[in-house]
């Protein structure tokens, strides 16, 4: 065989490749594990010593040359490609810059980070439960009595379903369950919040009927009204990042907690915007309702599985949207959920703007 001149007409082969598609079908061709080359090389094995010692530096004297033709090639291809390239794409540099995508932090879900921070810093678990709920745990297991305006059709929403015990079944009305779930689940001590979507017949400027809300959960040996106050100061305190906000506790009723306590804090009224912060009996100051908490239930403690004669508890819930509302200025809760880009611009957060106690816990973007 003439292996110089299979040589010189496979270099005239790829030097006359006009494309990289094409380069590549020669390279299989020539050097592919059914090449031409590569079945040449398969015949050394099957050679003398004599004829291996003269046919073999011939053959791999041809591969070595068709593979350095090939990528001598395949190089000055893609040089072409890209001088073509550069020749068809032209910048205007007297255009403006491409929009680049923008977005930002829902206010609610920034909010529930800066709850979890601050409640972490306590010593607080973030507990979670799910949001079609049975009633014996929306209502019952918290002491709602059948009779409470809470079960009506026209404040909750029911599903026509049962579940496999006959309980009716219904989008929960608050995050409430969860703490019935987690004494369960846990036991005690325990001390968690329970951030989440609630459910709830209601829609005006200040209402919706989807809301966030979070509920906190002590249980444990020896716990006072005074700790639940404690916690509430520095919990607000630090979400407002503020020194000067004053509590006011009144008595008030809730079916799972007793004694219960509706949560007044001190406000002023600056530029048209209510500002905590002050005694609400200061001058040009009021009180504002914010919270609603009070010392857990007997009978949700013993609901729980737990012994209301060893453990004591407290509870507290707050409506995250009306937080956000109170920090951040926001006027309409409806608002929140309408998806206007321009509103999400204006009160939306940075997605680097991570809350920490350190760096405070809110920066708008």
């Amino acid at each position: 065989m003439d292996y110089a001149s299979t040589r010189e007409a496979a270099l005239a082969r790829i030097a006359a490749a006009q494309d990289l598609d094409a380069l590549e079908a020669l390279r299989i061709e020539f050097l592919g594990k059914q090449g031409s080359i590569s079945g040449l090389l398969k015949t050394l094995g099957g050679m003398s010593p004599e004829e291996r010692q003269n046919v073999g530096p011939q053959i791999h004297a041809l591969r070595e040359g068709v593979t350095d033709a090939l990528a001598e090639r395949k190089s000055s291809l893609e040089s072409a490609v890209l001088e073509a390239r550069l020749a068809s794409e032209t910048v205007d540099l007297t255009l403006p810059a491409p929009e680049a995508p923008r977005g930002s932090v829902h206010p609610v879900s920034q909010v529930m980070d800066e709850l979890a921070e601050i409640f972490a810093d306590l010593g607080f678990a973030v507990a979670t439960g799910p949001e079609i709920e049975d009633d014996w745990h929306n209502f019952t297991a918290l002491n709602i009595p059948e009779s409470h305006p809470a079960r009506a059709m026209h404040d909750t929403f029911y599903f026509p379903d049962k579940d496999a015990e006959g309980r009716a079944m219904l989008l929960r009305t608050h995050t409430s369950p969860v703490q019935i779930r987690s004494m369960l689940a846990q036991g005690a001590p325990i001390r968690i919040i329970a951030p989440g979507r609630v459910y709830r017949s209601d829609s005006d400027a200040t209402h919706t009927p989807m809301f966030h809300q979070v509920e906190g959960l002590v249980i444990d040996k020896g716990i006072h009204l005074g700790h639940l106050k404690w916690t509430l100061e520095t919990f607000l305190k630090a979400f407002f990042e503020r020194e000067d906000i004053v509590l006011r506790l009144r008595p008030s009723y809730f079916p799972f907690t007793e004694p219960s306590v509706e949560v007044d804090v001190g406000f002023a009224i600056v530029n048209g915007k209510r500002v905590l912060g002050g005694s609400g009996d200061a001058p040009g100051h009021g009180w504002m309702e914010l919270l609603g908490s009070g010392m857990v239930n007997r009978k949700v403690i013993a609901a729980g599985g737990l012994d209301p004669d060893e453990w004591q508890g407290f509870a507290f819930g707050v409506g995250v949207d009306r937080l956000a509302m109170l920090k951040y200025g926001m006027d309409d809760l409806r608002a929140f959920f309408d998806g206007d880009a321009r509103w999400l611009s204006h009160y939306g957060f940075n997605p680097n703007d991570v809350p920490t106690l350190s760096g405070g816990v809110g920066t708008a973007a």
